[in-house]
């Protein structure tokens, strides 16, 4: 009886690890990260917690955040103003010292009144909670900083800021409209002017900046939207000199100018990866059982070793898969960018279980489904990757992250999130275990209410106008430019590789977005072209020279161009051949 008692104390034991080492398997790598997405304009949308220091307040008749005094205030100079976000954000770990990857996008406009700017407005990281700007010392320093411009910031006054400056301080500024990224100084550490005519800090446009911080590289980017040009600025800097966690928002003041600088919306999205705290030590409360009396010992060794054996490899082979699923998820984030993920569960419902009825289409390696987020509330599409036969669905996506997530224009379709996982049932956990075909992948684009071009073309969603048309023509040839020329880095360019009418996106007021870029690759800018071993792409837009050569190029993008801008301007499919017609390039010819 005390062996049988024995036995089951031990079985009970292992059990309780088996199923704790189950259990740990679906624990999400240790992570601390912040997201909000704001529209300030929009009443019923979600928008953080904010706290305003000195003239900062939230204009309920603009919807925008103000960071000066208000305009009917007698004394409207010498006005110091800020809004951050009431919610802390971790910058980097005590412990292990990593540090935070993040990415910031908002949308502001700067009004002066009369012929005088000034001084400007930041996007500032400091510390928590941010001590209250003084309006005489801080104006000259964007309410930043205490002093004057040549002094460094030390213990609670440090900040780490981009400025948005249009006043020139002679010996500091070399104009009266630049961006900069300051670092414990108003002096900036980088800085590039804004000053095209008609394009500038004071051209009284709605603007929007993009900011990334890498924490591999510890580089921060910064890129402004103003009208059809962006300017950009990085710089290098270790965010570990500030305090572990900082206040992030925004400072803006005047000295003798009228200027307004107004906050249209804002998201924030951070990522800060934490240690994995130990396991618990599992231990009986209760008493050890007496020594066996009537089962020999030799016999209960038998019986028990070869489980607790078992029971051991299954554990060792969870944790290992657990570990691998960490350093892929680890892998993925870093090609992200800074990018945050999103939780399978999210997206499931968001999709209603990907219903059939909430599929937007289907292609070779993915299909899409219309989705709504719930917090925060937006409408999103999902590419949900098929299950990895082989590692060519898996590249595929991390090719599509990896450029995607780097893209910021107003034609380009924005990736919002990514996951990996999505083990659903016990049958697809177990087959998990042994091979890594049964992991879903999935990326989450924005969701633009007007469709696709082809089906405004050739689906009979309405009838586009010629102005609406040319618009179109337009946004595809600047989404080009800035694939092929604006965005280069390292020498390299992005080829789309599939540009056709189906793959641009309408918004409301029908300004085109591309999308899908499942075959977008990067392309040095000397050898000019990549070798790819199979033609992809679709029919009708295919390079013929890209056929015979399999070497895809800007020219290639140059001809899809084309093929859509001639689709658009005659309503004619290139994918369709009539009877007796020939392809739409040889038809057109025939014309002149």
């Amino acid at each position: 009886m005390a062996a049988a008692v024995s036995f089951s104390h031990q079985m009970h034991t292992c059990l309780m690890l088996l199923c704790y080492s189950i259990w740990s398997l679906h624990l999400p790598c240790p992570t601390s990260s912040l997201y909000f997405n704001a529209n300030f304009s929009d009443p019923e949308a979600y928008y953080p917690g904010l706290s305003f220091q000195g003239d900062a307040y939230l204009d309920a008749q603009s919807r925008t955040i103000q960071l000066r005094r208000a305009v009917e205030s007698p004394n409207i100079q010498n006005s110091v103003g800020r809004a951050f976000c009431s919610t802390p954000v971790p910058l980097w770990d005590n412990a292990t010292g990593e540090l935070a990857r993040f990415t910031t996008s908002f949308t502001f406009r700067i009004k002066v009144n009369g012929t005088i700017s000034g001084d400007g407005f930041a996007f500032f990281l400091g510390n928590y909670p941010p001590s209250s700007p003084d309006p005489l010392e801080d104006r000259q320093n964007l309410g930043l900083y205490n002093g004057n411009a040549s002094t460094v910031a030390t213990g609670n006054d440090r900040a780490v800021a981009v400025e948005f400056d249009t006043f020139l301080n002679v010996g500091v500024d070399t104009s009266n409209s630049h961006m900069g990224i300051d670092v414990n100084s108003i002096i900036s550490q980088a800085y590039t002017n804004v000053t095209l005519a008609g394009n500038n800090l004071t051209s009284d446009l709605p603007m929007t900046c993009h900011i990334i911080y890498g924490n591999e590289s510890k580089t921060l980017a910064a890129v402004l939207e103003v009208g059809d040009t962006t300017y950009r600025v990085n710089t290098s800097v270790d965010l570990r000199l500030m305090p572990s966690v900082v206040a992030i928002g925004f400072s803006g003041a005047t000295g003798e100018a009228d200027e307004l600088h107004q906050i249209i919306s804002w998201s924030f999205d951070s990522t800060l990866d934490l240690p994995s705290a130990p396991a618990p030590a599992w231990r009986s409360t209760k008493s050890p059982p007496p020594a066996p009396k009537t089962l020999p010992k030799g016999r209960l060794a038998k019986v028990t070793g070869p489980i607790i054996g078992v029971i051991a490899i299954v554990c060792i082979f969870v944790g290992v898969r657990r570990w691998q699923l960490c350093m892929r998820k680890k892998r993925h984030r870093a090609l992200a960018g800074g990018l945050g993920d999103i939780g399978y569960l999210k997206l499931a419902r968001a999709t209603n279980e990907f219903a059939e009825e909430n599929k937007l289409g289907q292609g070779g390696s993915a299909s899409v489904y219309r989705g709504q987020l719930a917090s925060p509330s937006r409408p999103v599409a999902i590419k949900r990757f098929k299950l990895a036969e082989s590692g060519e669905e898996r590249k595929a996506f991390e090719d599509e992250l990896r450029i995607a997530s780097r893209l910021r224009h107003r034609n380009l379709v924005e990736l919002i999130g990514w996951c990996y996982g999505g083990q659903r049932n016990l049958v697809e956990l177990i087959c998990w275990w042994q091979d890594d075909k049964y992991t879903r992948l999935f990326l989450v684009y924005e969701l633009l209410p007007q469709g696709s071009l082809d089906q405004h073309l050739h689906g009979g969603n309405s009838w586009l106008p010629w102005s609406k048309r040319y618009q179109i023509i337009l946004h595809l040839g600047s989404a080009l430019q800035y694939l092929h020329v604006d965005c280069e880095q390292h020498q390299q360019c992005i080829v789309h590789g599939d540009i056709k009418s189906s793959n641009i996106l309408l918004d409301a007021s029908y300004s085109a977005k591309l999308c899908d870029f499942g075959l977008a690759r990067l392309v040095h800018q000397e050898s000019g072209s990549k070798t790819t071993d199979l033609v992809q792409g679709t029919y009708g837009y295919i390079d013929p020279v890209f056929i015979d050569t399999s070497q895809r190029n800007r020219q290639s993008d140059i001809y899809s161009f084309g093929i859509v801008l001639l689709e658009i301007v005659s309503g004619r499919n290139p994918t369709v051949t009539l009877h007796d017609t020939p392809p739409l390039p040889s038809w057109v010819r025939s014309l002149y």
